[in-house]
């Protein structure tokens, strides 16, 4: 994945859970991972916890493990003597507690530093996330990820996120034996072999990992799972599409905490407006600025009253795309099963193959704007 994976090196469940609560608001795409799973997921970035003291063993340790990664020390205070044996240790950075702006700046300079230098490019993740229910988040994200397969010629997946109700296979019109829960469930067991049996492979080359169909999963205990099954998918996808609903929870904040990229699909209607103002805000809570977010605006026609400039001005933010209304094409895809980029020549699917070379090639003439705009009143609501 393009994003850091961190191990936090500490005993102090508080040190923990702050240093990942900063972690998550860095505005970088992060993983935690703890030490038991880090032999299988390496760490670009570990932080170690000197407050007690020099460990320089810790530092050592970790360095002799990975030497590609960063390590970050973090001290109670500045003492030249510490800095100098922590350095000499194997630490890139030396920080003091309580953590401030420094630590997210160096947040930066890890995820730089952790880019590939060959040319090359990690597993890229996309999280499309719908600013309410029934806005065409599973259609957008399941004929972009057809899109990308096709366009990319790489390894890709996508997986359904939503409990009980996930649509994607439908869709896709495929069968699947297993879902995601599966997934979740047998984490230990995942190999090459296994994950082409958890799969259902679409013939365009699509891989899916189905939604699963218990009401209450996944749930918040597969949180911590889902975000290691992530990183073990990384290791087999150059592109891994979730179609992840609504932030509703925590499974859902992972698929927002691993993205490289967060799209929110909106519609040209006053509510859905409301709801995009709302969630923008919390998606930049989790730490989704409004660099890695990109707004959808889906079911664009000439009958709404409220255009793309109209709400752009609203949000503050560019439109990334803007896909056309075309209800019978839709509904005619889903109903055979056969994705609508797939099966005719219209606009709408024309407009698909332009967002998916804005993804796949981000320089591609055309591509939305990341910069932020102001914010202007809308109707007296916000």
């Amino acid at each position: 994945m393009a994003q850091l994976t961190v191990l936090i090196s500490s005993t102090d469940t508080d040190f923990r859970a702050h240093v990942t609560k900063c972690l998550r608001a860095s505005g970088s795409s992060v993983a935690v991972v703890d030490e038991r799973h880090a032999t299988a997921n390496p760490p670009s970035l570990t932080i170690v916890d000197i407050r007690q003291g020099a460990r320089t063993d810790a530092i050592e340790r970790l360095r002799g493990s990975w030497p590609s990664a960063t390590i970050f020390a973090i001290a109670s205070s500045a003492q030249p003597e510490q800095i100098l044996h922590a350095m000499r240790a194997g630490a890139n950075e030396y920080l003091s507690w309580p953590l401030d702006e420094s630590f997210t700046a160096a947040i930066h300079r890890a995820a730089e530093r952790s880019r590939p230098k060959d040319g090359t490019r990690a597993s890229c993740v996309l999280s499309f996330f719908g600013v309410k229910g029934g806005a065409g988040t599973t259609t957008i994200a399941v004929n972009s990820a057809i899109e990308i397969a096709r366009t990319s010629k790489k390894p890709t997946l996508i997986i359904d996120l939503h409990q009980f109700t996930g649509e994607v296979a439908l869709f896709l019109g495929v069968r699947p034996r297993f879902t995601v829960v599966d997934a979740l469930d047998n984490l230990h067991r995942i190999d090459a072999e296994f994950l082409r049996e958890l799969v259902v492979k679409h013939k365009t080359g699509l891989d899916v990992l189905a939604g699963g169909e218990q009401a209450d999963r996944p749930g918040p205990q597969d949180a911590p799972i889902f975000e290691q099954l992530l990183q073990t998918l990384s290791r087999s996808y150059d592109y891994i599409i979730i179609d992840a609903g609504l932030v509703t929870g925590p499974c859902s904040e992972v698929a927002v905490f691993a993205a490289d990229s967060v799209y929110l699909v909106a519609n040209p209607d006053i509510a859905s407006v409301r709801n995009a103002h709302r969630v923008i805000e919390r998606m930049g809570q989790l730490g989704a600025g409004k660099d890695r977010l990109r707004i959808l605006l889906n079911r664009m026609s000439d009958q709404h009253d409220i255009g793309p400039k109209q709400i752009e001005s609203t949000l503050g933010i560019t439109l990334f795309s803007v896909f056309p209304s075309d209800y019978s094409t839709v509904s005619a895809a889903l109903n055979s099963g056969v994705p609508l980029t797939l099966s005719n020549h219209s606009e709408l699917a024309a407009q698909f193959a332009a967002f998916t070379r804005q993804v796949v090639l981000p320089n591609h003439a055309g591509a939305g704007s990341d910069q932020p705009r102001a914010r202007a009143p809308f109707m007296g609501l916000f």
